[in-house]
């Protein structure tokens, strides 16, 4: 286990940190028919939303409750209710999700006592499911108000009852950690589905973050997601498969409510993560591994040959939330890399799995003071550590939440043999771009060579020879 090393600076200088807030509407986009609210300013929300349209290219629904400074002094409850009735008349969503912000938790905000107000008033809105759950700015990251909006999800959708699990025997729960991007939840789906087995992916941002066209010109809502209905069944599933150490306490309650059996990987990244994941899925559909797929697995294991030689003895800074920062740190040092400086923006369960001496909790400045005292060769982070590689002259491989200086990069599929296959080429890729021949041997020069002007070297060994 690294040694966590506490932030020491009163600010964030080039911060790192995306916000708990922002991590719970992601969350909640991965849901059908889902409209996220912010409990705050409209400044709170705004921010959100640049950042998510920024990252997926996509017009993305978001709402606040819009409080100004005489709601913050007074009272903003009725922001709240206001907020819920007016989304509930005009967009008539399946789900509203409710994270609140700095500036509710600061006041002081009671979320579920507001919800329960809004039930006893409005009766009539009971068929929407209302999802409040506390993520202030002021602690955590990205990761933990996305781990803590699944766990808020399951908590108010799925009933108490451990008496239907194997109901649908050929049903799997997936509970997709922030790691995940849209491609890698579709790779998932398409490696369970190889075994004959149906994923209930919660939440399924691989279904309504995509990017794809649709035939209506506007929707207020998400379109794709997890169906609410399909969120009530998760206890009638043979098995909950959970992907990301901060789903550990929604892994936790999902597995107490329903009693249905749960399997957890710290990531999908390398040949040892898919193997045990690929191994459930046989076990558990009672299939043999198809051919399909042990021939990606032998790709693997040949790039992993053809890489070796530049991934041998890399130096590597990476910056990430603890989920992601485990996950790369981990495929660096099994193909021989080192990890010399590792960031992260707030403590989190993956931090214990990271693979290096020690981890700071800090922002890219703190990378960038890293990478350079301990002569870093790349590294891996997302667009906002893009100045920081270009200040160090390094090559970035960018990974991560936001990703908004390439096209397509939301998209990208990291996990599985074919993931990781790729994650191996482009840091190989990296490293042969930026330093040529890994390991070339410089030309040998005799000490005993003599400058010779006619242009033929004059050589003294006891003598000369022209």
């Amino acid at each position: 286990m690294p040694e966590i090393i506490k932030r020491n600076k009163p600010l964030a200088v080039n911060p790192l940190k995306t916000s708990a807030p922002t991590g719970a509407a992601l969350a909640f986009l991965g849901m059908r028919r889902a409209m996220p609210m912010l409990h705050g300013s409209q400044g709170c929300t705004a921010f959100a939303k640049v950042f998510f349209v920024r990252h997926f290219r996509e017009p993305v629904p978001l709402q606040t409750t819009a409080m100004d400074q005489v709601a913050t002094v007074m009272s903003a409850d009725d922001n709240v209710i206001q907020g819920l009735v007016n989304i509930c008349e005009k967009s008539r969503p399946d789900l509203i999700g409710l994270p609140t912000t700095g500036l509710s938790e600061t006041q002081g905000t009671d979320i579920f006592r507001l919800v329960k107000d809004f039930r006893a008033r409005y009766p009539q809105y009971d068929h929407v499911a209302v999802v409040p759950v506390n993520t202030p700015d002021f602690t955590g990251c990205l990761e933990s108000g996305y781990a803590e909006a699944v766990r808020a999800t399951i908590d108010t959708l799925v009933p108490e009852d451990r008496s239907r699990v194997g109901q649908r025997p050929r049903q799997v729960n997936v509970l997709a950690g922030s790691l995940l991007t849209p491609g890698d939840i579709e790779a998932i789906r398409e490696l369970i589905e190889s075994f004959d087995l149906r994923a209930m992916v919660l939440p399924d941002i691989g279904d309504s973050l995509d990017g794809h066209l649709t035939q209506d010109d506007f929707s207020p809502l998400t379109l794709g997601g997890t169906p609410v209905s399909e969120i009530a069944s998760a206890g009638e599933a043979i098995a909950t498969l959970t992907i990301g150490r901060s789903l550990g306490p929604a892994a936790e309650l999902l597995a107490r409510r329903t009693g249905v059996p749960d399997f957890r990987f710290d990531s999908l990244m390398g040949l040892a993560e898919v193997d045990a994941f690929v191994h459930t899925l046989s076990e558990l559909s009672g299939r043999p591994v198809p051919e399909r797929i042990e021939r990606q697995r032998a790709q693997l294991q040949d790039a992993m040959v053809d890489t070796h030689f530049m991934m041998g003895f890399a130096r590597v800074a990476m910056a990430a939330d603890p989920d992601l920062l485990q996950a790369m740190s981990t495929l660096v040092q099994r193909m021989g890399g080192e990890v010399v400086a590792a960031v992260a923006p707030a403590r989190g369960p993956g931090l214990a799995g990271v693979a290096a001496e020690s981890v700071h909790i800090g922002d890219l400045e703190d990378l960038e003071l890293m990478a350079l005292d301990r002569h870093a060769e790349l590294i891996v982070g997302s667009s906002h550590a893009v100045p920081a590689a270009q200040h160090l002259g390094l090559p970035i491989l960018r990974a991560g939440f936001p990703l908004y200086d390439q096209v397509g990069g939301y998209q990208r599929t990291w996990v599985g043999y074919r993931g990781t296959r790729q994650a191996l080429f482009d840091l190989a890729n990296l490293r042969l771009e930026h330093h040529g021949q890994h390991h070339e041997i410089p030309a040998y020069h005799s000490r005993f060579r003599q400058p010779d002007t006619s242009g033929i070297a004059t050589y003294a060994s006891g003598g000369s020879f022209h």
